[in-house]
């Protein structure tokens, strides 16, 4: 797809915007074909952000071990967009399509994005059938349901980014999974598009997915490519806003990149790891936790990574939530590799520019995250949190020195 391609289709989306009747969550126009009634509904948001400190130029010139992939540049402050996305989502009866682009993405050729089979771009592109909400299959290119905080939205976040754990995570693939939400309790509302714990139900969920390789995933090589499949389970309890706790195991076959040499099979080893969260909003506050432990990391043997998450957040008014949020993440590369510890502690506000409410349920702020700013300072601490080559930092990413991140969001 070329760069031009790319500007007619914004400008595209752009006119449809300015036709649409509806500024509810997004922009949506209504049409009936035949009996069935149909919506289409266009929505994006961006991300725009100052970012500084030690931490940040160490990010930007060296991967997660060490090794160089870009210029430090020195800069003090350095301005970036996290992300710049635009999507639309399409009903028709029991039928439901989405697709969600990231501009903010470099185009790469399908043929390199491996298991996903699509440009780095096209972040979901998948259809549904909702027969009820306990039986939803999807098709095509989905966030594996592996990762509490991963598979809630980028919009929706506590912080400015998603942590270090992220990266332990199989990420979007290409592949088929049957969820359901909800389950064992009337009146949920399920609309066939949740990724997560999108909404506050009471009942039971799940999601079963087989993919190709994940080789969009930090954990698994980027050479990989039709050596197997990766697949993810996950079940899930809520109980109204208050309690959310699920667990997920997911793998993805030859981690290493399929080696054919079967008298040397040292690639061809299975990555996998086991998530487990708890989400509970409280009114004013809000708590999370999360564990991930992997193993076999980039089809490694013995390369293990484990990660600590815990979430805490309070509105002081309705328009300003202080948040608090840290990782703790141990790492050791082989079995007889020293164990290096990284902690990346994020503190700070978020400011809502818009849409104040006098409550503070989930739903609430959801909205008031159309317009915000948010600033974080990232403490980095922990024996990996160093210069010395003997020590440093084994698990895949983290910030090994202290940074900062503002950023304003705008959403529609």
């Amino acid at each position: 797809m070329k760069k031009n391609t790319m500007i007619k289709l914004a400008a595209g989306v752009a006119t449809l915007l300015l036709m649409s009747t509806s500024a509810q969550a997004g922009y949506t126009m209504k049409k009936k074909v035949g009996d069935v009634d149909t919506k289409l509904t266009f929505f994006g948001f961006a991300q725009l952000e100052a970012v500084g400190g030690k931490g940040m130029q160490i990010k930007y010139a060296q991967d997660g071990n060490g090794v160089n992939v870009g210029t430090n540049s020195g800069s003090n402050i350095n301005f970036r967009a996290q992300r710049i996305r635009l999507g639309w989502k399409y009903v028709a009866g029991k039928v439901r399509g989405k697709v969600f682009l990231d501009f903010n993405q470099k185009y790469t050729n399908p043929a390199a994005t491996n298991g996903a089979a699509v440009p780095n771009v096209i972040k979901d592109a998948f259809i549904a059938y909702k027969f009820n909400n306990a039986f939803i299959p999807k098709l095509g290119v989905i966030k594996m349901p592996n990762g509490m905080g991963f598979t809630m939205p980028g919009w929706n976040l506590d912080i400015a980014e998603r942590g270090f754990d992220k990266s332990l995570v199989l990420e979007r693939n290409m592949g088929l999974m049957v969820s359901g939400r909800g389950i064992g309790w009337e009146g949920n509302k399920v609309n066939g598009f949740e990724m997560g714990h999108d909404r506050a139900w009471t009942g039971f969920g799940y999601d079963v997915m087989v993919a190709n390789q994940a080789s969009r995933s930090k954990a698994v090589a980027s050479t990989s490519a039709m050596g197997g499949n990766s697949y993810a389970v996950r079940g899930m309890f809520d109980y109204t806003e208050k309690l959310h706790t699920e667990i997920s195991y997911a793998k993805s076959e030859n981690a290493g990149g399929y080696d054919t040499n079967t008298s040397n099979p040292s690639r061809n080893i299975d990555y996998s790891n086991v998530n487990v969260g708890v989400d509970s909003n409280l009114g004013k506050l809000s708590l999370k936790a999360e564990y991930t432990t992997a193993h076999n990391i980039t089809g490694i043997q013995d390369y293990d990574e484990d990660t600590y998450t815990a979430t805490a957040a309070y509105f002081l008014t309705p328009k300003l939530e202080l948040v608090a949020k840290t990782i703790q993440g141990s790492a050791q590369k082989g079995t007889n590799a020293i164990t290096t510890k990284l902690g990346n502690t994020y503190l700070g506000f978020n400011l809502f520019l818009s849409q104040p409410h006098s409550d503070f349920s989930r739903k609430s702020k959801k909205a008031r995250n159309q317009q915000k700013v948010v600033f974080n300072y990232i403490v980095a601490n922990g024996s990996g949190a160093t210069e010395v080559a003997a020590n440093k930092w084994t698990g895949l990413s983290g910030y090994r020195a202290n940074a900062f991140i503002v950023q304003y969001q705008f959403k529609f």
